[in-house]
């Protein structure tokens, strides 16, 4: 689909009921045991569809998780005016905790550091919308600190989720939002 096209409304309802099943599915069972026969059935959609859409069960499951990446940039970037350089904006913590139901899958797809096919999405579109912001506000260091920003962030992320970093959720929003913000001022 080219961008700024009209999606057809069939495609997209047949993508949201393949990534419901997804989901579902992946609250019984990793990933590596999900077979497309009984995705497909769940969603209630032939097998053929199913390739129309996606290449393979990866390709599904990180168009399942974008909207993690979604809510990971939106609670970066919910604070107005001067941020508080101690604690974290409540929807980062938020964001955090609403990992739980499905960290197995989100573990499968974002490598330790931040790797993995979600790591990419998320690298990408968290560096974008830093770039963004910096160049807005004029900054010289723009590109730098903005793939800082976006490679600190998917790094802790991954790393929290795979038990290598430890702490609640509001204790690990508050420890990497005092590494952003110090990349922030750092320049």
């Amino acid at each position: 689909m080219i961008r700024g096209e009209a999606e057809d409304p069939r495609a997209a309802r047949t993508r949201t009921r393949l990534r419901s099943a997804l989901l579902e599915e992946c609250a019984q069972r990793p990933l590596e045991e999900v077979g497309v026969a009984a995705l497909v059935r769940r969603a209630g959609v032939g097998r053929a569809t199913f390739y129309v859409h996606y290449a393979d069960l990866e390709a599904l499951a990180v168009d399942a998780c974008a909207d993690v990446v979604r809510e990971a940039v939106e609670a970066l970037h919910a604070w107005r005016g001067r941020p508080d350089p101690v604690r974290a904006p409540v929807a980062l913590a938020e964001f955090f905790g609403s990992l739980t139901p499905h960290a197995g899958l989100y573990r499968t797809l974002l490598a330790p550091g931040g790797g993995g096919p979600l790591g990419r999405v998320l690298h990408r579109d968290l560096r974008a919308y830093s770039l963004r912001e910096r160049e807005r506000a004029g900054a010289a260091d723009a590109p730098l600190v903005a793939s800082a920003v976006a490679a600190t962030f998917a790094g802790v992320l991954a790393d929290w989720l795979h038990g290598d970093l430890g702490g609640t959720p509001a204790e690990i929003a508050d420890q990497v939002w005092q590494l952003l913000v110090a990349l922030h001022a750092s320049r």
